[in-house]
């Protein structure tokens, strides 16, 4: 059920916030993959204070950023909770000095900054006691002893079908407690690999979240029945098809990590946000709080340097359609929705001049966003065959942005585009 927000949004700001915010593993992996005794893992959460905890100056941060929509983990692998759930004591009130439920603030300062609401939720729990009950559907035995042989993810001993049904209860019964209580608009899934989707029930599972939120938007992560894509860390070089959304870490950790401090500059997340938005797709961009609930100072400055840039530009990003194919011009592009403004975004500076080729149509006007018109001519083609020339246009230096510049090319009509193999003229004018 995707809402015209979703697509129009192009940025959105994702939070990895739990237990393991301390910084000193990654987030449920840790203990998963035996780098520590789960039980040391779990210890984490009498670290968790929230005492700096201030969802207002979080989504007053997020907005200047010039994001349209966050997402907070809910609860990730290790199934410790950020709201008051009653069906598990591991959660933020029960479990650790946090003490309250962090959700509702959260949801409420959001939309307070007109935000639209997101939810992330692991499918899977390793650490409820029924989790790891069943098998993949059709595993055969030598799978469990070769492949899966993780206490944490599958049983090691018989199946016990009675009690997957009873997790199913306990997962749908925290989805529940989640729609209800805070109406998120989108539902971000995860952890959805270690079991069939016909084992999830998510066909089943789509239409109750639907009954218990209406209009709500679902990620990828459903067996194929959520509303869209998810690639995660690895830019798309191609355009994935339907509506997509590009996740990606600011450093390199989802959650906070003392020792990583590898965290990518302002040009660089301007560039994947462009790139994802001359796709049509959108970029959700990962911050890790500490446990207190501190964002990290590098992160917050990445935010707003990214905020400087999408303030000045927005109108190329947002509510944007995809630009240009591969081949019509070295950078990212994007178009309005009526597909008669080109905005065309230089990542490096330009020698003199940029190009574009293929387009058809006259050209109204070019300027650069945020700054003054510029000159642009066609060159060669032949357009009484229909075979267009290429639009040079003039990038002054003084009118370069420190991130990337942004070229309007306004059109007499929407975008008449020419991708083909070239032809012969077989008559002159």
């Amino acid at each position: 059920m995707m809402q015209p927000w979703f697509t129009d949004a192009k940025l959105g700001i994702f939070i990895h916030w739990g237990i393991y915010s301390r910084g000193d593993w990654s987030e449920s992996w840790a203990f998963f993959g035996g780098q520590v005794p789960y039980e040391e893992y779990m210890a984490q959460a009498a670290d968790f204070t929230a005492a700096n905890y201030d969802p207002d100056a979080w989504a007053q941060l997020f907005a200047e950023s010039g994001a349209r929509y966050a997402v907070l983990t809910s609860k990730h692998h290790d199934g410790f909770a950020l709201w008051d759930t009653a069906l598990s004591e591991l959660n933020a009130v029960d479990g650790s000095p946090a003490g309250r439920d962090l959700i509702g603030p959260y949801c409420e300062a959001l939309r307070a900054h007109g935000l639209h609401v997101g939810l992330y939720f692991s499918h899977l729990d390793w650490s409820h006691p029924d989790y790891a009950s069943v098998l993949p559907a059709g595993a055969q035995p030598h799978d469990h002893a070769n492949l899966h042989s993780n206490r944490f993810g599958y049983p090691q001993g018989e199946e016990d079908p009675a009690a997957w049904e009873r997790f199913l209860e306990f997962h749908r019964g925290q989805l529940r407690e989640l729609c209800q209580r805070y109406r998120p608009e989108l539902l971000w899934f995860d952890g959805d690999w270690e079991r069939d989707p016909s084992q999830w029930r998510f066909a089943e599972l789509r239409d109750q979240l639907h009954a218990w939120s209406p209009g709500v938007i679902l990620n990828s992560r459903m067996g194929g029945h959520g509303d869209y894509g998810t690639p995660e860390q690895a830019i798309p070089i191609q355009r994935p098809s339907g509506p997509w959304e590009f996740c990606v870490t600011i450093n390199n950790s989802w959650g906070y990590q003392k020792a990583d401090t590898d965290h990518k500059s302002v040009r660089q997340v301007v560039r994947m946000l462009a790139e994802c938005a001359g796709m049509g797709g959108n970029l959700l961009l990962d911050v890790g709080p500490l446990s207190d609930g501190t964002l990290q100072p590098a992160q917050a400055e990445v935010l707003r340097g990214l905020g400087r840039w999408t303030k000045k530009h927005g109108e190329a990003i947002f509510d944007s359609v995809a630009g240009l194919p591969h081949g019509h011009f070295y950078g990212a592009s994007t178009l309005n929705k009526a597909q008669d403004t080109l905005y065309l975004i230089c990542f490096d500076k330009p020698v003199d001049q940029i190009a574009v080729k293929g387009i058809r149509n006259d050209v109204k006007r070019v300027s650069i966003v945020g700054g003054g018109e510029v000159q642009a001519r066609k060159v060669g083609g032949a357009p009484w065959a229909h075979l267009p020339g290429v639009l040079w246009i003039d990038v002054p230096e003084d009118q370069l942005d420190p991130d990337a510049t942004v070229i309007k090319v306004e059109l007499d009509g929407p975008l008449d585009l020419y991708s083909g193999q070239g032809d012969a003229v077989t008559f002159n004018e």
